[in-house]
């Protein structure tokens, strides 16, 4: 527009309030009627003709927080009062006044704010939320990447906390929603369209008694367009499938010396049953555990699909022209001292990609941890831990924080599709694994541990197409300064702005959580229970103070505990004793016959006002009960015989067996998830129990709150999906 071309062409970095309301509505954004006066007569004229009173405001480009400067005069009631503060202005404006701003005063007891900024990571971004001088200090803002369509705009309207101000509030009408989503489509439209301009803010945007919205304020940033960034190529998602997939292995800088990484990657390999060909390479020859050992892959006589590499960086490179005549064409570089050690390492990975490239090779790493496809018993990582098949996909740029993350999900029998340390991203980004498990059939739940990201855009259009198909669940490190820094250090990169990384995963549909282990927990739980269909939890309890707290947590955490029917708590009168308390959650007061803990399960299930179960201290009441067997044989040992304990613990193992079979069932049947919660745990306890040829599992959390937060995501999860 003619207006921005002017402005730049002066070298000024804003535009007037007046010159940034043209453009605003231009695009639809309704402004507040005004008029512009050259002198404080003009302002007088102008003021008669609005009717009193009035707004008087400085004008000028240089003229950007205009209230803090005492440039704002507000509720003028005639000619002499706008005079006086026309020359109030001009005396605190000086030099930078260009003329003032007319505007009728509005009455408003709401103030909004609507914005536009350019993220470095993920380009233009809208921000709604509460207006005027409390803006910066109540942060009631959020966030959503341009382009935005109806859907988008309103979605960002309900995500703020003060959404009584969006209702009818003190005798004035609802604000105009149609209006307020015109005004964030508006600046998003602007944002797209109009590069050179960097930022908008409409502060406030005001709502009348009658509901109406008008821009009262308003500034419009200029700056030249950024250079476009040069993001990674992409690796094509059949590329990124071969990698987990090698017939044979070679390990370059294989070493005899117990925990080095020369050693620790090849016997991992070795001893988790891999049934493809591995080869051990070091220029010093000779042998290492009997096994013959090359100096080079070139004298390796028959083809190589990965070459593992453990060598100091400083001698990779000179490995490129080795891998490109053994035709390797897939590399897992462990070696650290490249990006994440500073300017000169980075040089060196830099340099480590062109001849890759070159060479037709893929990399991934480098500094990575390994590995896994449990499929093909592929367990090449540094830590030796051997989840079982599964269908969980894990890429971390930890190595550290995912090989912790497969050594629970080995104890918990959560199954691992395949589990990448992504270390640098040189070549093989976070975004590649996603794009590359999206068309995975093996895989059913995607999760990551991000820290930061090469191409923000790609990143969301990933996830956003993921989501569709199968749940994103991730943790973000580098939410805090500190962590940002740390992050930069390990990686070698940047963490995005958090505010806007969560706003990117709430539209992208990404499931963001706040600790490690809650990537595995939701794992578990999307993988192994069908998606509820709304948000009501019908509780089995053994313990009246247990139901408490899981109610309590279910309301916090956007679940409803609704009251129980008059027909569920017929029939459940029929199985407990008649003191029990005849609501939600059910007290099951004690009660130890295992077939009426099913039959109420059932009853909760079959009723229309329930979406989901969780059962309480049904399973693992065998450690409480052994411990008690075990002190009353001691006390009377004359009374038992040899193996009662052994016994008695077989039954209940039994129980539980059955009561999980038995819920596993029953969600197949009814389509709702169940989830339990443990009595007690010890070493036999684990989270997903698998009943043969059921597509469901059995899951139990040892507390309360694991429980009902999985549940809650995945509800969040099922809206996102209806869009």
């Amino acid at each position: 527009m003619n207006i921005i071309l002017n402005a730049m062409a002066q070298g000024r970095k804003t535009l007037t309030e007046a010159e940034a309301k043209e453009i605003l509505k231009h695009y639809g954004v309704p402004v507040v009627k005004e008029k512009s006066a050259a002198t404080p007569a003009d302002a007088q004229a102008i003021a008669e003709k609005f009717g009193y009173p009035v707004v008087l405001k400085g004008l000028g480009a240089r003229l950007t927080h205009k209230t803090e400067q005492g440039l704002v005069k507000l509720n003028l009631k005639n000619k002499d009062e706008v005079k006086e503060a026309a020359l109030v202005i001009q005396q605190a404006a000086g030099d930078d006044l260009e003329g003032f701003l007319v505007q009728p005063m509005l009455a408003g007891k709401r103030e909004f704010v609507a914005g536009l900024f350019h993220d470095n990571q993920f380009g233009p971004t809208v921000m709604f939320g509460l207006g005027g001088i409390f803006t910066e200090a109540i942060e009631d803002v959020v966030f959503a990447l341009a382009p935005l369509d109806k859907k988008d705009a309103r979605k960002m309207i309900g995500q703020i906390k003060a959404q009584k101000l969006l209702g009818e509030f003190r005798g004035e009408k609802a604000p105009d929603t149609e209006a307020l989503m015109k005004t964030l489509m508006a600046v998003s439209k602007i944002g797209m369209e109009i590069p050179q301009i960097r930022e908008i803010d409409i502060n406030p945007l005001l709502v009348t008694k009658d509901g109406e919205i008008a821009a009262v304020d308003a500034l419009i940033v200029l700056g030249d367009i950024p250079q476009q960034k040069k993001f990674p190529v992409p690796i094509a998602p059949k590329a990124m499938g071969k990698l987990f997939y090698p017939k044979s292995i070679a390990f370059v800088g294989a070493s005899a010396g117990i925990s080095k990484w020369g050693q620790l990657m090849f016997s991992n390999v070795l001893a988790g049953n891999y049934q493809g060909k591995v080869f051990l390479v070091n220029p010093k020859g000779g042998e290492i555990i009997g096994r013959h050992v090359y100096k080079s892959v070139t004298d390796i006589e028959e083809p190589v699909d990965l070459a593992v590499v453990t060598v100091p960086a400083e001698k990779v490179l000179a490995l490129i022209p080795e891998f490109k005549a053994k035709k390797i064409k897939n590399v897992l570089l462990i070696s650290s001292g490249f990006a994440e050690v500073g300017p000169e390492g980075k040089r060196l990975e830099e340099e480590l990609v062109r001849l890759a490239r070159e060479a037709g090779i893929i990399i991934l790493g480098p500094n990575t941890m390994g590995i896994s496809n449990p499929h093909i018993s592929l367990y090449c990582t540094g830590t030796h831990v051997r989840p079982k098949p599964g269908d969980t996909m894990l890429v971390t740029q930890s190595g550290n924080l995912g090989t912790q993350l497969l050594a629970f999900a080995e104890k918990e029998g959560i199954g691992i599709r395949a589990f990448a340390g992504s270390g640098n991203e040189a070549m093989i980004t976070i975004e590649d694994a996603m794009e590359g498990f999206e068309v995975d059939d093996l895989t059913k739940t995607v999760v990551l541990y991000i820290e930061s990201i090469k191409n923000g855009r790609r990143f969301y259009e990933a996830a956003k197409r993921v989501g569709k198909k199968k749940p994103v669940i991730a943790l973000k490190g580098g939410r805090t300064a500190a962590g940002a820094e740390a992050a930069a250090s390990h990686t070698g990169a940047m963490a995005s702005n958090v505010k806007v990384f969560k706003a990117v995963c709430k539209q992208a549909g990404i499931i963001l959580v706040d600790q490690p282990m809650d990537l595995l927990d939701l794992s578990a739980a999307f993988s192994s229970l069908p998606l509820p269909k709304g948000k009501k939890v019908g509780i089995m309890t053994l313990g009246g103070g247990w139901g408490v707290v899981a109610s309590d947590l279910c309301m916090e955490n956007g679940l409803e505990v609704p009251h129980l029917s008059d027909e569920v708590i017929a029939r459940i009168n029929k199985l407990l004793p008649e003191f029990w308390n005849h609501a939600n959650p059910v007290d099951l007061v004690g009660e130890m016959n295992t077939d009426i803990h099913m039959t109420i399960l059932e009853e909760l299930l079959q009723w229309d006002g329930c979406d989901a179960v969780i059962h309480m201290g049904i399973i693992g009441r065998r450690i409480m009960i052994q411990s008690v067997l075990e002190s009353t044989v001691k006390l009377e040992p004359h009374l038992y015989q040899e193996n009662f304990v052994e016994g008695s613990i077989m039954f209940l193992d039994e129980f539980e067996k059955r009561f999980v079979e038995r819920t596993v069932h029953l969600m197949e049947k009814y389509e709702k998830p169940v989830a339990g919660v443990y009595l007690l745990n010890d070493n036999k306890t684990h989270t997903i129990t698998e009943v043969p040829g059921c597509r469901y599992k059995g899951v139990n959390f040892i507390t309360p709150e694991r429980t009902v937060k999985a549940l809650a995501q995945m509800y969040q999860y099922t809206q996102w999906l209806k869009g």
